[in-house]
Order: structure tokens, then C-alpha cells, then sequence
């Protein structure tokens, strides 16, 4: 599955596809606008994995406070306000998607 097969599929379906990883279902969730969803199914994702999705959720938000102490967790550095969140959602959906 591509990053571009997950979002089209986050926004067409109305249940993510079978067989997915939590951290890629989480990520599902956020692309459908289901935020609070995707917010409960990461925080049980263990660090650092979870903490990245964690990460982008609250700058997704709009609260970067909190956004900046879980890309601490995560071991990431925050993306600089030049990175869209689509393009962040892109980069973390790729890298679950290839594992």
C-alpha cells in the first residue's frame, strides 16, 4: 500500500483496510478527520513510534507546546513551520508503511 492508497482510502471508506499496523491505523484515522480517534489509538502505541504520530497530532492541533515534548519522546526533531502537515503525514505514513 502507498501513502497515496491510505489517504484516498482515509477519505473514500468509512473503515480503514484490514491487516494494517496500529501506528499506519492511526494514522487512518487522523486523514479521515477522526482526530480524537487517532489520538487514543497512538497514545497506547509505545514510544518512540507512537510518540510520533503523537507529535504530529498536536501540531496538527495547533498546539505546539505539546507537539515539541512529543517529538522529544519520539526522538525527532520538529519540522519547521516551512513542512505543510500534509507532508508530515506523507513522511510518517511512509515510514510505517515500509516497515
Amino acid at each position: 500500500m502507498t501513502t497515496e492508497e491510505l489517504a484516498q482510502s482515509a477519505t473514500n471508506d468509512e473503515t480503514p483496510p484490514s491487516n494494517i499496523s496500529p501506528e499506519v491505523h492511526s494514522l487512518w484515522l487522523a486523514k479521515s478527520g477522526r482526530w480524537n480517534e487517532s489520538h487514543d489509538l497512538c497514545s497506547s502505541i509505545p514510544d518512540p513510534d507512537g510518540a510520533w504520530i503523537h507529535a504530529y497530532l498536536h501540531r496538527e492541533e495547533g498546539d505546539l507546546q505539546n507537539a515539541r515534548y512529543w517529538y522529544h519522546r519520539a526522538r525527532k526533531n520538529e519540522p519547521d513551520s516551512t513542512l505543510s502537515l500534509e507532508e508530515e503525514w506523507k513522511t510518517i505514513a511512509s515510514h510505517f508503511l515500509s516497515q
